[in-house]
């Protein structure tokens, strides 16, 4: 395992990267990802969840509504910036969890597609 120090836009990280061979992987680290991604729920469809913490300014979805991968569902406002989260998938937007006004937090579940 070696360790760097990395400069990101003035913030210094701290990394360690392990050399992989050809031998069996060793047990991963865990890694902090920036944002939440969207998991696949069961037998429910495609869950969206908000990758950071923040107030919905708009919802432009609602139940039964059809979507294409990449359709802007919502506006969430987060340190004074308008992110858009979009469909991960194409389907039908089978429940919506989050309305215009509320603040929600990081992973927090917005939608469901299905």
């Amino acid at each position: 395992m070696k360790k760097y120090r990395v400069n990101v836009n003035g913030t210094v990280y701290e990394v360690e990267l392990e050399e992989i061979t050809g031998a069996a992987p060793a047990a991963a680290a865990p890694v902090a990802a920036p944002a939440a991604a969207p998991a696949a729920a069961p037998a429910g469809g495609e869950k969206v969840c908000a990758p950071m913490p923040g107030t919905i300014l708009s919802v432009n979805v609602s139940n039964g509504s059809a979507v294409k991968k990449g359709d802007v569902l919502m506006i969430l406002e987060a340190m004074k910036m308008e992110n858009e989260i979009m469909a991960p998938c194409d389907g039908t937007v089978t429940s919506v969890a989050a309305a215009k006004g509320a603040a929600v937090e990081s992973g927090a579940l917005l939608c469901t597609i299905g």
